[in-house]
């Protein structure tokens, strides 16, 4: 297949390009320096010599806080993006694979959430996306992945920031009233591999990491990870606290576990396992 990745320089897209590497295809990677996906011109230009058979949107924007004050730019590079893809994908008759997100749903749910299940996104930051879905499916073939807390030896994420600050303090206060699925982007990227490969039926699925947990027990899980590689390795106090007590700009989902029960059942052998991810993830970062 001849596969075109956006969104180079993020956590999925650099994963995207360790898995493609190991492939026979043939593919193209580009970050936002290579081509402004909010500009149809370029986009349209860019898939007529391409002609990918698969385009993966890997690029978002994703400062969730920051999206409350910087709208235009969120819609621009979420939504009117999305549909510039969309439009480039039909142009060449390619596959659309788009990313999306656990915030789309409002987080008032108590099991986990089905593709079906309504929507309701709480800030710019969701509504972006949730209209980046809708623009995804003007594209004749599309698959969107809904995915949560994703994670990896790239870039910026919870994962690197907790072991940062657990280097500095003795002392972290953790938001405990959060639950969802942390997910590491390398097993995303395989999987939305394997879906081009087996040419999984257009719609939405759900990429759940594994188990459920807050960001206190994802905190915690890093730190034991972390101290059993390290011997030497001095473990902060984690203080489980409420969202209330950590007020941010934007309003977060309490509840966004995500069924992928789904995906499950188009994929033979599907699994993926947040927990023994951060040792490969601080193994990784060793090596760097």
């Amino acid at each position: 297949m001849n596969i075109l990745v956006t969104g180079a320089e993020g956590q999925l897209g650099r994963c995207l390009q360790d898995c493609l590497t190991n492939t026979e295809h043939k593919w193209t990677a580009l970050s936002r320096q290579d081509l402004d996906i909010t500009d149809a011109t370029a986009v349209s230009a860019l898939a007529r010599d391409l002609k990918p058979d698969v385009i993966i949107n890997a690029a978002a924007y994703t400062a969730v806080d920051k999206a409350e004050s910087e709208q235009d730019k969120a819609w621009q590079i979420n939504a009117e993006a999305v549909r510039n893809l969309a439009a480039a994908a039909n142009s060449t008759d390619a596959l659309l694979i788009h990313v999306s997100t656990d915030y789309v749903f409002d987080g008032s749910a108590k099991t986990p959430y089905l593709e079906t299940d309504p929507v309701n996104p709480l800030g710019v930051y969701g509504a972006s996306k949730l209209d980046g879905e809708l623009a995804a499916r003007e594209s004749n073939r599309h698959i969107i992945v809904r995915t949560a807390w994703v994670f990896s030896e790239y870039g910026n994420n919870f994962l690197k920031t907790m072991l940062r600050v657990g280097a500095e303090r003795d002392e972290l206060k953790i938001v405990a009233d959060q639950v969802g699925t942390p997910t590491y982007a390398g097993d995303l990227a395989a999987t939305l591999l394997r879906m081009a490969e087996e040419s999984v039926a257009s719609g939405i699925y759900h990429f759940s990491g594994g188990e459920a947990c807050s960001w206190h027990a994802f905190a915690d899980a890093i730190f034991k990870q972390k101290a059993s590689l390290d011997t030497a390795y001095s473990v902060p106090h984690l203080v489980p606290i409420g969202t209330s007590d950590y007020p941010t700009p934007a309003k977060r989902p309490a509840y966004s576990v995500l069924n992928d029960t789904k995906l499950k059942q188009v994929l033979v052998n599907h699994s993926a396992d947040w927990n023994s991810a951060i040792g490969r993830v601080i193994g990784k970062l060793g090596q760097n």
